[in-house]
């Protein structure tokens, strides 16, 4: 696995050049196109983007994703086109197959569950550079999804460390609550960590935990009625800040926060600027950012370059910024001397965070 180092581009879009609420417009069915930069090759550059469930509009994951790519074709001009699966992720080959068929390359998917289905359609079309999000290049067999395949994956384990260390630092009720959009292993990462960092702030800490949806249902991702819910039931029994991990259903978090006067957590976006009410704005205290944007423009960048290492994984954790925290609002501002010392502990290998609960 290669650890990923940030590209002059995204370190630009680390520092808030490009405004990921602007994401939350209609998707382009047919692309969008940019001039400039050029890709130093014979083609004009084509990015695939397919996306996961929900599409773009999430204001979270997706949306990031998408960044990434109209980021790559203002930096190295061509084009892009975005897809998204229908409601039961049934035609999600079908998709990635089109995307190569119409000539992209490279052609990235956005998450776990394109695990099986890129597998399939990398092999059918062994000249097309492919990538996935959340998704390693090894199936769970052991065996590589193919050579023309590069797993683009994140160290949440870290990020969420510190949003765990946030919230501990922050509640005033000593109960905090997480939320996870599907009960799988990946979601589950982010709750390792995001209970280490609580429990290393405050060992007694009460921490509730729910998820939306069990293993093999995506719907998890979409029912922020549910996530309203549950963060209520949360809210109720004396949390007073939730971490959402629930892409579009985070909404519904947010709305409980807001109605109980309590605080949120976002995740993958800086959801601060993501949500358009003020009255949410106000409850999302930081975000665990999973910068999904800087990993699909540096894997772009490699492409162009000619310095894919396809049949392996590029990580993105806290040392080359592909996670981390939030600041935006000032919530954290006065934790923040705590949570740089935590960063820099994790780093240095001080400290080991779980991957699992």
């Amino acid at each position: 696995m290669r650890r990923a180092r940030m590209t002059k581009a995204a370190a630009l879009l680390l520092a808030g050049s490009l405004v990921l609420a602007a994401c939350a417009s209609d998707e382009e069915p047919s692309g969008g196109s940019a001039g400039g930069g050029g890709t130093g090759a014979d083609e004009e550059l084509k990015i695939g983007l397919a996306y996961d469930a929900i599409g773009r509009g999430d204001r979270s994951f997706n949306d990031s994703a998408f960044a990434g790519a109209e980021a790559a074709v203002k930096e190295f001009g061509g084009e892009y086109r975005e897809v998204t699966p229908n409601e039961d992720g049934s035609d999600r080959a079908e998709l990635l197959a089109q995307l190569a068929e119409e000539g992209y390359n490279p052609v990235i998917a956005v998450g776990f569950a394109y695990d099986e289905t890129i597998a399939e359609v990398a092999a059918d079309f062994p000249d097309t550079t492919f990538a996935q999000v959340d998704g390693a290049n090894a199936l769970p067999d052991g065996t590589s999804k193919g050579d023309n395949v590069t797993g683009l994956l994140f160290a949440a384990e870290e990020g969420s460390f510190l949003a765990g260390a946030a919230a501990a630092l922050k509640s005033e009720s000593g109960s905090i609550g997480f939320i996870g959009g599907q009960d799988v292993q990946l979601i589950q990462t982010f709750q390792a960590g995001y209970e280490a960092g609580a429990r290393a702030v405050n060992p007694n800490i009460q921490i509730l935990a729910e998820y939306l949806s069990p293993a093999g249902d995506f719907s998890g991702f979409n029912d922020p009625a549910r996530a309203q819910l549950l963060a209520e039931g949360m809210y109720t029994a004396g949390a007073d800040i939730v971490f959402q991990v629930a892409g579009g259903s985070g909404t519904g978090v947010f709305q409980a926060a807001a109605a109980a006067g309590k605080r949120a957590i976002g995740v993958d976006s800086d959801q601060y600027n993501t949500v358009d009410d003020p009255a949410l704005q106000a409850v999302i205290m930081t975000s665990m950012l999973k910068r999904v944007d800087n990993a699909v423009l540096a894997f772009v960048g490699d492409y162009v370059d000619g310095t894919v290492e396809g049949g392996s994984d590029n990580l993105y954790d806290l040392e080359s910024d592909g996670v981390g925290l939030a600041t935006s609002g000032g919530f954290i501002e006065d934790i923040q001397a705590d949570i740089d010392a935590l960063r820099q502990q994790i780093i240095d290998g001080e400290i080991e965070v779980p991957t699992t609960p």
